[in-house]
């Protein structure tokens, strides 16, 4: 049982409590979590993933992850928007990832929004909602991390309005703490300390 703090792992490392649960978390969180990542086919990915994460553990789809990049073409915007409905088909009925059919529709008609964006452009427009870190208070317990923030309020907005589809406020923010936007380590957490 856990108050919500910070918990060290086998290694004494300090870390946010969610980490702990596996080894694929433990890995995650150390090497990527909260960590800045660029590139609009970078973004498009992490942006597919927590929709196909909505309503379902984000261990889920890590463990997937391999058979999803292989699924959609490493995310790659211009071949994903170049998809079929045999590869819709395909996708469908791919035991690799999760076979959602608003999910994959979703993903596809995003890429088919996305690959008439000039290059860079959906970097600078998701980094454009990134908050004032000094304005933001460091967690120090899972309770004071908030599930949406006005910023992603904001940001799920601007995407609905451009076309992006199954990207609400939540998986906004989501995306937001994945990609480095925000830093939700927890105080003492051996990654806010060491700058990951």
């Amino acid at each position: 049982m856990t108050d919500g703090t910070v918990l060290a792992g086998p290694d004494g490392a300090l870390r946010c409590p969610w980490a702990l649960s596996t080894e694929d978390y433990v890995t995650y969180h150390d090497e990527e979590w909260g960590r800045p990542v660029h590139g609009d086919d970078a973004l498009y990915e992490r942006l597919s993933l927590e929709a196909f994460q909505s309503g379902l553990s984000w261990i889920t789809i890590l463990r997937r992850r391999t058979g999803f990049r292989a699924a959609f073409a490493d995310f790659s915007i211009q071949k994903v928007a170049a998809f079929t409905d045999e590869d819709r088909e395909r996708l469908l009925a791919d035991p690799g990832i999760i076979r959602n059919r608003a999910k994959i529709d979703a993903t596809l008609a995003n890429a088919r929004v996305l690959v008439d964006w000039s290059p860079g452009e959906l970097d600078a427009l998701i980094w454009s909602y990134a908050p004032d870190a000094a304005a933001r208070p460091t967690p120090k317990t899972l309770s004071d991390v908030p599930p949406v923030s006005p910023e992603s309020t904001a940001l799920s907005k601007d995407l609905k309005k451009r076309g992006l589809r199954f990207i609400g406020p939540t998986t906004a923010y989501a995306l937001m703490q994945a990609c480095g936007l925000v830093n939700d380590h927890l105080e003492r957490c051996t990654s806010r300390t060491t700058g990951a």
